[in-house]
Parts: C-alpha cells; structure tokens; sequence
C-alpha cells in the first residue's frame, strides 16, 4: 500500500494543514479516505491521478470530511480529462450517505450524479464486512463522535492492513478493531485538556495505540495548539511501543 497525506488538520484554517483527506493506492486502485474541503486542490498540487479516482471512503458527514466530494464531482462532470473515463467512481459510506450526495446532487441542479462515467452509492453497516474493490475487503466499526462516524478497516489480498480511525471519542473497542494492523491512522486533535469527549488528546490515542500493538502508528487531525509542540519528545513521554509517526501534509508512506 502506498498513502499519501493530503491534509492533516482540522475545520479550522491552517497555513500548512488542509483539513482531512487521505489518498490510498492499494491492490493496482485508487482510493480515497475522506474527502475534505481542499482535497482537491492538494490532489493536483500532489500529482496525484485524481481523474482516476476508484473510491471514496466518507467517515462521517461533518464538512471537513466530507464537503470536498461535491466539488470534485462538479469538476469531473465537465472536466476534459474524466471525458473518456468509463469505469466506475464507487462511492462509500455509512448509513445516510445516499441522502446526502443525493441532496449535494439537487443543490442548484449541479446534477452532480451525471457523469461520464457511472456512479456508485453504497451504505454499509458497522461489522459487516464488505468489498471496497475488488481484492481489497473492509470492516468498519462506529466511533464515539457523530452518529454515523466510523472507522474503516482495509485488507488487500496481501493481508497488508490499514486502520483509519477518523474523528473519534476515546473507546477501548477501537483498540480491538485495530489489532496488529500494519498502520493505524488515528486522530490526536488535542494535546492534552480536551476540549471535548468526541476527539482524542495525546495520552488517549498512545494508549490505544499500545492497546492495538500495530506495526507502525500516525497521528493526525492536529488543532493549532500542536503548532509548538515537539512531537517526537511528546509522544515518546507515553512509551507507544511502536513508530508514532506525524502527519504532514505531502507525507507518502509505503508499507
């Protein structure tokens, strides 16, 4: 698998963080995982294949997750180089998200759903299994942040394994899901003194991360009070057990 870091921080404007995107290539795809609302800039700036796009994960429907897929899809509808695509985009997410791309579709008849090229909707359930592409299986399982909010895990036929946790509150049940994986993505908005239980400060996410005993770990999600922090002395203070590495934005990862 191959991940590159698209953005890093949060809803909050930052001068060297997007907010949330993730690009995943795995078993010869392309994936996405969340779609935030500058993705598609950071796609380009990157030199990433964004015509050729074969999924997007959505975790939950706050905006900085979520807003960038209207506006890729209203670039493709008309752009000259998704004119000869023919494969399909499969759209993914947790219950709701066929509403809410049908709503973006009927928002100033952008017609947002007619493409060149076909698009998929699915709604999967939290543990069921399913196939993203073929190949590559998933999982994903509901965090304590939104209603619809889930984590995802993915498998290619490898049985390399990648966990994103998105936004989440602490619970002991993502460290179980993430069990053994060869890369945990998991958020760290807060340092420390949490401003809220449906995020993650620094001592909650190592503690998961020792209880998950993955290869290798990423922090990300940063609120602007990391801007100052020395990461490696911080994270080192709580013992991980494993390489916690930082999310930048531009960062590319093989594994």
């Amino acid at each position: 698998m191959k991940l590159v870091v698209l953005g890093s921080g949060t809803a909050n404007p930052h001068p060297l963080r997007s907010s949330a995107a993730f690009w995943l290539e795995v078993g010869g795809f392309k994936l996405m995982l969340d779609f935030g609302a500058s993705a598609l800039h950071r796609l380009a700036q990157e030199g990433l294949d964004w015509p050729n796009i074969d999924a997007v994960w959505i975790s939950h429907f706050h905006l900085d997750h979520c807003c960038g897929l209207p506006a890729y899809l209203f670039g493709t509808r008309r752009s000259p180089d998704t004119r000869s695509r023919k494969k399909p985009l499969r759209l993914i997410g947790g219950p709701g998200f066929r509403q809410l791309m049908e709503r973006f579709d009927q928002l100033s008849a952008y017609k947002l759903l007619d493409q060149p090229f076909p698009v998929e909707i699915s709604e999967v359930e939290p543990l069921e299994p399913f196939s993203i592409l073929p190949g590559v299986n998933a999982v994903a399982m509901s965090t304590p942040h939104t209603d619809e909010s889930m984590s995802i895990r993915i498998e290619d036929s490898d049985e390399t394994t990648l966990v994103y946790t998105s936004d989440t509150g602490f619970g002991k049940e993502i460290a179980a899901f993430a069990r053994d994986v060869d890369l945990l993505i998991i958020e760290s908005s807060y340092v420390r003194d949490k401003k809220t239980q449906k995020h993650l400060e620094l001592a909650e996410a190592i503690y998961l991360i020792r209880k998950a005993r993955p290869k290798r770990a990423m922090l990300t999600h940063f609120y602007a009070e990391w801007n100052d922090v020395d990461f490696a002395a911080a994270v080192v203070e709580f013992d991980p057990k494993c390489e916690v590495i930082e999310a930048v934005d531009g960062l590319i990862i093989n594994f």
